[in-house]
């Protein structure tokens, strides 16, 4: 695995503060029933990190007193960590949104059979990956046989009322691209997908988010592999806008690792570049219940550039 960091620290990426806290992103692990191309968090089947019952207990001691009202879920898959229901059901007990970010092979694992109706009745939303709605292109990027799975995982939400109008259970997917590009306009890409999985799988769904692919972890070391890692760096500089630093996540979102550190954003999180606080080094979420970041200053590199590059990029898709 060829390092990135070392080609992204040295950046003239324009600074940024922190805004009000409207979202806390836990990683619970890097554990996954998958192992993909574009996935900048090194996860897999054989990773066996994961977020402790004191780190959960950190996360919700920190939501009952912070402004964040939303819990985005993350990993890996997170729904492997022993205690994803757990932090689910609290959190929903304490009237926090939760979204669950879902590889959607996950529900068809065993042992997981039940875990579809458990997202529906804690009225979760799904965040559901599924890169493409042509099967070539997702096996080649995730696994052969994925895309039926994600598409038999699809049907099973559905089943649930999951996408379907007036259910209030929402299911957003994600998309990105390929390799070395820009995603397409969100928009118009949304309407490809919504007719292709209509017709093709009688599959619903509320909106699409697509996301530019990371210079970082497995994609950036499969760039610097291709000789591709410059002129993609080159493609995102090119296509910064200055308007995308107004809605960027990292202004009212705060990223917590399995060990239960902070970080500005994800990505910062699998550079391990730790969110500035009070000049230490790092920074555990259990030093910071009850405490307000608001206006402190957000660590940046070069990678930054992929969520301000084009149509911009987020964890709640395109900014534009």
């Amino acid at each position: 695995m060829h390092a990135t960091l070392p080609l992204l620290r040295h950046s003239d990426f324009p600074p940024i503060r922190r805004r009000r806290l409207e979202t806390l992103q836990v990683n619970l692990g890097y554990r996954c029933n998958q192992s993909c191309v574009h996935c900048h968090v090194n996860a897999g089947p054989t990773r066996t990190e994961a977020a402790s019952g004191e780190v959960i207990d950190t996360v919700l001691a920190y939501l009952r007193t912070s402004p964040a009202r939303k819990l985005d879920v993350t990993g890996g898959a997170p729904e492997l960590n022993p205690h994803f229901r757990r932090l689910v059901t609290a959190a929903r007990a304490l009237g926090i949104h939760v979204m669950d970010r879902c590889n959607l092979t996950i529900l068809n694992e065993a042992g997981q059979e039940d875990l579809a109706a458990f997202l529906a009745g804690e009225r979760v939303e799904v965040v559901g990956s599924l890169p493409c709605y042509l099967e070539e292109n997702v096996d080649r990027q995730r696994g052969k046989g994925v895309f039926h799975g994600s598409i038999a995982a699809l049907r099973k939400l559905n089943a649930l009322g999951y996408g379907k109008a007036g259910s209030g259970l929402v299911l957003n997917l994600v998309y990105n691209p390929q390799g070395p590009s820009l995603p397409p306009a969100q928009g118009p890409l949304e309407a490809a997908y919504r007719r292709r999985l209509a017709e093709g799988y009688g599959v619903e769904f509320n909106g699409l988010y697509t996301l530019a692919n990371m210079p970082i972890a497995r994609f950036g070391s499969t760039l610097i592999s291709k000789g591709e890692f410059n002129s993609y760096m080159r493609l995102l500089r090119d296509s910064h806008r200055d308007e995308n630093l107004e809605q960027v996540m990292c202004r009212s979102l705060l990223s917590v690792d399995w060990q239960g550190y902070v970080y500005d954003c994800d990505f910062n999180q699998m550079l391990d570049l730790p969110a500035r606080v009070d000049g230490a080094p790092r920074t555990r979420l259990a030093e910071l219940v009850g405490r307000d970041l608001e206006g402190r200053p957000i660590v940046v590199a070069d990678h930054c550039f992929g969520c301000t590059a084009g149509q911009g990029s987020s964890c709640g898709g395109a900014l534009a």
